[in-house]
């Protein structure tokens, strides 16, 4: 003991002494970083026709997504959908594309839209067999129906990881009930306890079907990803209504949403006034086709300049202060062209071709693992 302190007193006396009030704070853990994408469309593409490829052979679109390093799959959920279109996702599809994503060994993010169709900032309309409840069913059914989907989930054993309550909620959700603002203006205190009431009982949906071994966090998603100033608005209403949460959700498209040094400047201010995690939970940019008239295209349109792209915003969500930021996923990789039927920016913001090869900005998934 005695030649033990002997040894180490040189280094005590050397060591600068730390101030009062200026302790070392400890590194932050390390988190997982969520890679990969919301694939809600892959099995109807499949059903289709859809073949995905890693240099020309065919596969999983899953695996070889997986093999670029992704861990992280997103699908959305619709109440009552019509089948037409995008609007495929009912309670049967998605439990069986989640089971995939599970089995594959990812993590599985479950987007509730509470609506039967896309709800988005333009619109976030009630299912239609809630149309007639009034304000206080409308708030058992939230609960209800979250609790009876995510028992389901569980029940199938595709326990989401991570559970959104609405998508791009920023103007509120199940309108007219739980709408913010309206007619441009201001939402009143009225409409916020409102929303706020629906957004916990979703919340509290989510939880009920768990047990003390499920580990399943909240985010909650707004479409503000460049735009600290909403972003401040909006998360500051919800703390002051004690809104209990884990994680942030963003969406950033560079031609309706800002720069990249505006996302920057989002994830730094929103660790420093929030001390949240953040996911940049939709994303895309094109790799072909004619985008003049976008905003914000600081990368070129082309197969590097989508890579580009992907690994810049990669690299500047990394880089949040704290390790606050959490993920990157894109939006439809999967969309690749189908003969009769609508395609997303027609296919041209995929992550795979037209003939379903792996794009190289797949890549960028990989970076700084």
């Amino acid at each position: 003991m005695v030649f033990a302190l002997c040894c180490l007193l040189p280094w005590l006396l050397s060591a600068s002494p730390i101030p009062a009030g200026q302790e070392a704070k400890p590194a932050p853990a390390q988190k997982e970083f969520l890679a990969g994408g919301d694939i809600s469309m892959l099995s109807k593409i499949e059903e289709q026709g859809g073949v995905f490829r890693k240099d020309n052979q065919p596969g999983d679109a899953i695996a070889i997504m997986q093999s670029y390093g992704c861990n992280c799959f997103r699908l959305r959920l619709f109440v009552n959908p019509n089948h037409h279109d995008g609007t495929i996702n009912d309670l049967d599809y998605t439990v069986a594309l989640a089971k995939r994503i599970k089995a594959a060994g990812a993590r599985f993010l479950l987007d509730f839209h509470y609506s039967d169709t896309w709800a988005d900032p333009g619109k976030q309309y009630k299912p239609a067999v809630w149309a007639d409840l009034d304000f206080p069913a409308l708030e058992k059914k939230v609960t209800e129906y979250t609790a009876q989907s995510i028992a389901a989930f569980k029940a199938q054993g595709a326990l989401p990881d991570i559970v959104q309550v609405g998508n791009e909620i920023t103007p509120g959700m199940l309108w007219p009930d739980g709408r913010l603002g309206g007619n441009g203006e201001k939402p009143t205190d009225a409409q916020w306890d409102h929303f706020v009431r629906l957004l916990k009982a979703a919340i509290r949906g989510v939880k009920q079907p768990l047990t003390k071994d499920d580990h399943v966090r909240i985010m909650i998603h707004i479409d503000r990803g460049a735009d600290w100033q909403t972003t401040k608005w909006f998360f500051e209403n919800l703390r002051k209504r004690h809104v209990a949460f884990d994680i942030i959700g963003q969406s950033y498209y560079p031609w309706w949403h800002g720069t990249l040094d505006q996302v920057r400047d989002n994830l730094r201010q929103t660790v420093q006034e929030l001390g949240k995690d953040i996911v940049i939970v939709e994303t895309a940019y094109p790799f072909r086709g004619d985008w003049s008239k976008a905003k914000n295209m600081a990368w070129p349109i082309s197969i590097d300049g989508q890579k580009q792209f992907l690994t810049d915003l990669v690299a500047a969500v990394r880089a949040t202060p704290d390790g606050h930021g959490l993920g990157v996923l894109w939006w439809f990789p999967e969309a690749i062209p189908i003969p009769g039927r609508y395609t997303w920016n027609g296919g041209s913001t995929a992550l795979f071709d037209d003939k379903g090869n792996a794009l190289p900005a797949l890549e960028a998934f990989g970076s700084g693992r």
